[in-house]
Order: C-alpha cells, then sequence, then structure tokens
C-alpha cells in the first residue's frame, strides 16, 4: 500500500506509514489469536525492502 511520494516531508511519510499500520492493526477480526503482524518491509516502487522492527507495528496500533 503507498504511504508517500519521494516528494513527501520524512515525518509525512511516518505519519502515513503509521496511520496505515494502525488501520490495519485496528480492523483485526475478533477471532484472530496472538500477534496479528508478524513483519512490516517498507520499499519504493522498484528497490529493495527495508524490514521495519516490529516494534512499529506494535506502537503504531496503539495510536
Amino acid at each position: 500500500m503507498p504511504v508517500g511520494k519521494l516528494s513527501f516531508e520524512p515525518q509525512k511519510l511516518i505519519d502515513n506509514a503509521t496511520t496505515v499500520i494502525g488501520a490495519i492493526v485496528r480492523s483485526k477480526p475478533s477471532a484472530a489469536k496472538g500477534k496479528y503482524i508478524k513483519s512490516t518491509t517498507l520499499s519504493s516502487t522498484m528497490g529493495p525492502g527495508v524490514r521495519l522492527d516490529s516494534t512499529v507495528a506494535d506502537a503504531a496500533g496503539k495510536h
């Protein structure tokens, strides 16, 4: 899912990514058990992915 463009300010990209991850965590079905997001990777359209620390998803879900 796109979270921004190269022209965006770094804080805007962080805010957008946090919003996306938070929305995914909040939409977790009540029947789902355990950790809902196991890994998160950020990449440009054609670039290599950079794996994000799992605490990013945890923090975004509480935001």
